[in-house]
């Protein structure tokens, strides 16, 4: 089985970012950004993944929030997709239902090598996270799909707090793709009727 690491570098006039990921790892989070909320969330994914995940980040957050948050979610795509090589051997689709409290979020995502986000979390109920512009959740998730490559649908079936509606939005991403990124001993090459993805 070969290596899925990879590392991203990412620097612009907004930011400076660098990721590391290993889809075979064991959760180990090291997340230095200056968004606190989105810190917490990547700590999440990583641990509910199963995925080793380091990022090093610095934005223009005395602007705004926005250029560091899809930043790191292009980053993050263009790690997933680096990652998984020619995608052999993999599960390809992945799934999860995540409840978190009263919030229940379901998450189905496919390694098609196309990107498409069907996001349906409905945060309206909240603007602001603490400190955090709910509407950049949408933005980070659009940056890891269109540099990632994949189909991923997020869906709130229940909730009301959008701290859980977003946490439990992550934990279940995370799990889809630990299910999708899977290898499969009976898939014999790429999982597609076409031959690549």
């Amino acid at each position: 089985m070969s290596k899925r690491t990879t590392t991203i570098k990412r620097k612009t006039k907004e930011t400076d970012i660098q990721l590391t990921l290993n889809l075979d790892g064991t959760g180990v989070a090291k997340v230095k950004t200056p968004v606190p909320f989105l810190s917490h969330m990547l700590e999440a994914f990583s641990k509910h993944s199963g995925f080793d995940l380091t990022v090093n980040a610095k934005g223009d957050t005395h602007v705004d929030d926005h250029h560091t948050v899809e930043d790191i979610g292009i980053c993050l795509g263009e790690a997933l997709n680096k990652a998984l090589g020619d995608k052999a051997g993999i599960s390809r689709y992945g799934f999860f239902f995540v409840p978190l409290d009263e919030a229940l979020v379901r998450c189905v995502v496919d390694l098609s090598g196309r990107n498409y986000i069907n996001y349906a979390l409905d945060l309206n109920v909240k603007k602001r996270i603490g400190t955090f512009d709910t509407e950049l959740v949408e933005d980070f998730f659009k940056a890891a799909t269109d540099n990632g490559k994949f189909n991923l649908h997020l869906e709130k079936i229940h909730g009301r707090n959008s701290h859980h509606i977003v946490e439990a939005a992550f934990k279940s991403f995370a799990r889809a793709l630990k299910m999708a990124v899977a290898h499969d001993a009976k898939v014999k090459g790429v999982p597609s009727t076409k031959g690549n993805l």
